[in-house]
This record gives C-alpha cells, sequence and structure tokens, in this order.
C-alpha cells in the first residue's frame, strides 16, 4: 500500500467508525427511550396507588409499605427470569430466526406461569411472615389485605413482562409504554372507586387498592397480547403457536440465564432492606431521610435501567449475527449514555438537594430541619451512588445480552455485601458516621460492582470467541 493510499483510507475509516457509533447510538436510543418512560409509568402507578392509599390515614400507607416489602421480595425473582426473555430472542432476532423468537416468548410465558404458582405462597401468607419479622399484628393484619388483593396479578403482571421482553427484542418496544401510559389514569380510577366504594362499588379499602391493581394487570397483559397477536410487525411471529409445548431445552436455558439475574436482583433489594435496617437503629430522622434520598435513587435509576434495557437487545442481536465488533459497539456505546444521563442528573440532585428535600417533607419542612439537611446531605454522598449505579444497570444489561449472568452474580455477591455492608456497617457504627457512613458503604459496594461489570464486559467483548459464543443453540 503507497503512503498515498494510507492517507486516503485513514479518514475514510475514522468516518465509518464514527457513523458506526452514531448509528448505534441512534439503535440504542430508539430502544432505550420507551423502555425507560415504561419503567417510570410502573413507577407512577405505584406512587399513585400509595396516594390513594394515604388519605386512609398513616397506619394503612405503613401497612401498604410492609405488604410492598413482602410482594417484591417474590416479585422480584420472576422479573430476573422473565429478563432472560429479552436476551435469548434479541439473539433470535439478530440470527434471523423467527422460530427461535417464538420459542423464546414461549417458554418465558410457561416459566411465568410455573414460577408465578408458589410465588403466590409468599403474599398469601404476608401477614404470619411481617409477626414473624417482629411487626405489630394490626398493621400486618392490614398489610395482609392488600396483598389479598395484589397476589392474583402475579402471573399475569410477569407475562407482561415477558411479552415486552419479547416485543423490545424485535426492536418495537413502543406498543409496552402506549399501554402503561394508558394503565395510569385506568389504574388512579378503579383504585380509587374500590377504595372509597363509589359508584355502586363496595367499599374495600386495601383489599381494594390491590384487587384494582390485579385488575389493571390483567388488562395489560391482554392489551398486550392482542398487540402481540395480530399487529404488525408482531403478528409474523406467531406468538401463540403451538403455546401449549413446553420447550424444555430452551426452557432450562432461559432459567439457567434467568435464575441468576432474580438471585442479583434480591442481593441488591437486601441490601437496602438492610441498609433502612440500619438506619432504624440509628434514628427516625436518619430512616426518613434515607427514605427519601432512596426514592430519589429509585426514579433515577429507572432511566438507566431502561438503557440496560436497550444494551441488552443490541448485545444481543449482534450475538445473533456473529458480530464481534458490534458487541463491544454496543455496550460500550450504552455505558456511556448510563453515564452522561447520570451525571446530569446527579448534578441536578445536587444543586436541588435542599429543595428536593422540602418537596418530600411538604408543610412539615419548617419543623423538620434536621430531617431535611441530612436528606440534602445524603443525596450530596449519594453522588457517586447515582452514577456508579447507573454503569451497574447498563452494565449488567450489556452482560445479560452475553447470556453472562451467573459471574455477575458472584459479583453482586462480593460487592453489595463483603464490602457494601460491611462498610456501611462499619462506618456507621464502629467509626461513628452514622447515616452518612451508610450510604458510604452503598456508595462503595454499588461503584465496585460497576467497575466488576464493565471490566467483565470489555474482557468478553475483546474476545470474539466469547462474544459470538452466546446463543443456546450453536
Amino acid at each position: 500500500m503507497t503512503s498515498l493510499e494510507k492517507i486516503g483510507r485513514g479518514p475514510v475509516a475514522a468516518a465509518t467508525s464514527g457513523n458506526r457509533l452514531a448509528h448505534e447510538l441512534t439503535e440504542t436510543l430508539k430502544l432505550a427511550v420507551p423502555m425507560a418512560l415504561t419503567q417510570l409509568g410502573q413507577i407512577a402507578m405505584m406512587t399513585t396507588d400509595l396516594a390513594l392509599i394515604g388519605r386512609l390515614g398513616d397506619e394503612a400507607v405503613a401497612a401498604a409499605a410492609l405488604a410492598h416489602t413482602v410482594f417484591f421480595v417474590s416479585f422480584t425473582f420472576g422479573m430476573g427470569l422473565m429478563s432472560a426473555v429479552a436476551p435469548l430472542a434479541a439473539q433470535a432476532f439478530g440470527a434471523r430466526n423467527p422460530r427461535l423468537v417464538r420459542r423464546s416468548l414461549r417458554v418465558g410465558l410457561w416459566a411465568g406461569l410455573l414460577i408465578s404458582l408458589p410465588m403466590m405462597a409468599f403474599p398469601l401468607y404476608g401477614e404470619q411472615i411481617l409477626v414473624m419479622l417482629g411487626q405489630a399484628p394490626a398493621t400486618a393484619r392490614l398489610a395482609q389485605q392488600y396483598l389479598f388483593g395484589l397476589a392474583w396479578g402475579i402471573t399475569p403482571a410477569l407475562w407482561f413482562l415477558a411479552i415486552r421482553s419479547f416485543m423490545g427484542a424485535v426492536n418495537r418496544p413502543e406498543p409496552g409504554l402506549w399501554i402503561t401510559l394508558a394503565a395510569i389514569p385506568a389504574n388512579a380510577v378503579l383504585v380509587y372507586l374500590l377504595i372509597h366504594g363509589e359508584l355502586g362499588l363496595p367499599r374495600l379499602e386495601l383489599f381494594g387498592a390491590g384487587l384494582g391493581s390485579t385488575i389493571i394487570d390483567f388488562g395489560m397483559l391482554l392489551a398486550a397480547l392482542w398487540i402481540a397477536y395480530g399487529r404488525r410487525p408482531f403478528r409474523k411471529y406467531h406468538v401463540l403457536g403451538h403455546v401449549w409445548r413446553i420447550d424444555w431445552t430452551l426452557l432450562r436455558q432461559l432459567i439457567v440465564i434467568g435464575a441468576p439475574i432474580s438471585i442479583a436482583f434480591l442481593l441488591e433489594y437486601g441490601l437496602f432492606a438492610a441498609a433502612a435496617l440500619l438506619m432504624g437503629l440509628i434514628g427516625t430522622t436518619a430512616l426518613a431521610a434515607h427514605q427519601i434520598a432512596l426514592q430519589i435513587a429509585a426514579i433515577l435509576f429507572m432511566v438507566p435501567f431502561g438503557i440496560g434495557m436497550a444494551a441488552t437487545v443490541r448485545v444481543g442481536h449482534a450475538v445473533g449475527r456473529g458480530d464481534a465488533p458490534a458487541v463491544k459497539r454496543a455496550g460500550f456505546v450504552a455505558t456511556g449514555l448510563g453515564i452522561v444521563f447520570m451525571a446530569a442528573m446527579t448534578l441536578a440532585v445536587i444543586l436541588g438537594r435542599f429543595a428536593v428535600a422540602r418537596f418530600f417533607f411538604g408543610e412539615a419542612a419548617a419543623s423538620a430541619g434536621e430531617a431535611v439537611d441530612l436528606t440534602a446531605t445524603l443525596l450530596m454522598v449519594g453522588a457517586t451512588f447515582f452514577v456508579a449505579d447507573g454503569i451497574q444497570a447498563v452494565a449488567a444489561g450489556a452482560l445479560r445480552g452475553l447470556n453472562d449472568t451467573r459471574v455477575p452474580l458472584v459479583f453482586a455477591a462480593i460487592s453489595y455485601w463483603v464490602i457494601g455492608f460491611t462498610a456501611a456497617y462499619g462506618l456507621a457504627f464502629r467509626a461513628g458516621f452514622g447515616a452518612v457512613g451508610v450510604w458510604i458503604g452503598l456508595s462503595c459496594g454499588t461503584a465496585v460492582y460497576a467497575i466488576l461489570l464493565v471490566l467483565r464486559f470489555r474482557r468478553l467483548a475483546s474476545h470474539p470467541e466469547f462474544a459470538t459464543s452466546a446463543p443456546a443453540w450453536r
């Protein structure tokens, strides 16, 4: 090759690389925006429920909070299994294998049904569980009323997640968003009517709140099934074809991928539950400030979680095509997008931390100066936590696109519990930092987890034999 040819190829190669990155960013955003908005819609429905329950009094709110804790311990496990539908379907889509796309959704539906039956036992015995954990019997009894309404919505909620994963895997996540947006006001109206017994309906209070959410879950599922079965571009996959057959081989693969995701979710959820218990030992002010700061973190987390879902799909497509460079590009573009968003949001939270704290305390802010100040301090300390939490969500999603979930599970156990909980406890009680120490511990554990996941993805994506060997059918 002559020097002139080399000079000529340099800008062309750079332009081609730049075009590929721009294309990857565009495609990731097309997936991530509706996925993230759908997650925020789910948060909006939960917030609406709590606001309506609040009209029943403080005791009802406390019971609902306990009920949600019991419910989500069980639901989180199923959610991890449903997350495995996305990489399986995305890899099949990338390999242009529509039959396997359908099989991936079908095993997700079967897994959702099979796992939801034992999962229902947990919320249906919520009162006994809460009493065993030392909660007041009266509050536990109220929580059980709510759980009796919520428990029956586990299967439709899991199936809706599976269908959403299928839709995202074929590059059409928008219907999940439209269904969720329609469900928000419908849920608010129905829950209100059932709580208070309006328009001739019985007054069911907390049971009505749970029952209303379950009815909406069934409605969302029926809407998703109708779109997936009869509307373009989904109907060509014949998603209900041979639905009665259980594909045991692919089901085992889904469990192998999904079970570690579920356990990792539980480890993360358990750490934050343990952090709340530590805050309770410190004092009421610390617990209140922690809950507000954690709620801000949960809202912010929904966007990188959506980006992580998009990363799963984009990496899965590249794996299905056997395109190793695209695997690496998809993962790191998504990670960069997550970093940019979380850095911007973290800066906004830091600048407005006192306003955020006063907003949550409302009219009581004037008399809760200590709690407002502590909340603002935790939001400042949480700056590194917010960014690290966003990075780990995206990096974990990218690794799921490679079907790599078992090593990240080990990382979660080490990062969250060996490092995170140990640091939180030690800094709070041994070093005397109190509530701030708990959040420093959370930040340390999450940062370690994020770094390990990014390094893991970099290692796998840099070796073509790893990056293109994930599909179960190979």
